[in-house]
């Protein structure tokens, strides 16, 4: 198996990327291609003594900033680093792409390059989320920012089928998140949203509100787009300010700096359940291929997991998965929905 990664993504530079990579080497039986500016990643792959003939290098000329329009990829930067790896997954010379880099650009070059599967309308970004009962996957967190409920009944279809076969659940609960636990609650998109999933064989379990989202009690959570990346920043701002408000109040007093010693244990292993980079990277549900979407911020274990992941969804034939469900719900009357078995 072979996995093209995006070496001239991230906002911390090739370095991070290129060790994350050597990381992802010792744990799994993959080759890896670091795409980018061939004489920058050959110089960092000599200054950490980076040499594994599992390891090449894709030359591409262009890169993309963070601020560039996703839109000058396909027009003017199709010898950019994310351009030239997600094209080696189209030619088949690479089984998963991952990138840290511009996000819009990500799924631009995944739109054009792979194509979406055929029956699903719109891509979906499946982010992994910490709960009290273990994980739970939301789509989408940001690809599709104004969907219909169509759209919305497909993203359950795929976020079951990697709650299924990437989290280990046999038969994932499917919520829909909304304002309300009632089927009248929500606008007409979810209303109509609720009455296909709910006619359908997943494990709808019904609404669920904002502060059910890291119960556990859904295992896979569908929302459009925009709530969906809204709701993944406001966790994320409000998880890094619980932790400097506990620090502030630990080490107001002498007492509460004493007991720091004691729960630092608890303190460091909660500090792991809710860091991203033990999800690695979220993939780019719907398209014809596997892409993975890192955070710009992400550490050389972000990049490593999510080398990880994206080698078990190439594994786990999970677009084969989604194709199947979405084909089975095409040819069933509106009102049975996917097949699952």
């Amino acid at each position: 198996m072979k996995i093209a990664i995006d070496a001239m993504g991230g906002d911390h530079g090739l370095g991070l990327i290129v060790e994350g990579s050597i990381q992802a080497l010792k744990e799994l039986d993959v080759e890896l291609v670091l795409v980018g500016q061939e004489d920058l990643i050959r110089a960092e792959l000599d200054r950490v003594r980076g040499t594994d003939s599992r390891l090449t290098i894709q030359h591409a000329t262009q890169t993309v900033d963070m601020h560039e329009s996703p839109a000058q990829v396909a027009r003017k930067k199709r010898d950019s680093s994310i351009w030239v790896a997600t094209n080696l997954v189209k030619s088949g010379e690479a089984d998963a792409v991952v990138s840290a880099g511009n996000t819009g650009a990500t799924m631009v070059s995944a739109f054009f390059l792979l194509g979406m599967i055929k029956g699903v309308e719109r891509p979906a970004i499946c982010a992994t989320l910490p709960t009290l009962q273990g994980t739970s996957v939301m789509l989408d967190v940001g690809a599709t920012v104004d969907c219909t409920a169509s759209q919305l009944y497909q993203f359950g279809i795929m976020g079951h089928e990697y709650g299924k076969h990437l989290l280990n659940k046999p038969n994932p609960r499917v919520g829909l998140l909304s304002i309300g636990e009632e089927d009248s609650k929500g606008n007409d998109m979810t209303k109509e949203t609720f009455r296909l999933l709910r006619e359908s064989p997943l494990n709808f379990i019904g609404n669920i509100e904002g502060r059910e989202v890291f119960s556990g009690n859904a295992d896979v959570i569908v929302c459009d787009g925009f709530l969906g990346n809204v709701s993944l920043k406001i966790s994320e701002g409000l998880a890094d300010a619980m932790k400097k408000m506990l620090m502030r109040e630990v080490m107001a007093s002498r007492l509460g700096r004493l007991s720091f010693l004691f729960i630092t244990g608890p303190l460091m292993r909660l500090r792991r359940r809710t860091d991203y980079a033990e999800f690695g990277g979220a993939p780019l549900l719907g398209v014809n291929g596997i892409s993975m979407i890192c955070h710009g911020r992400s550490s050389a274990k972000a990049i490593k997991n999510a080398i990880i992941r994206a080698e078990a969804l190439a594994k786990g034939r999970l677009i084969d998965l989604i194709q199947r469900d979405i084909e089975g719900s095409l040819t069933q009357p509106a009102t049975t929905g996917p097949q699952t078995a």
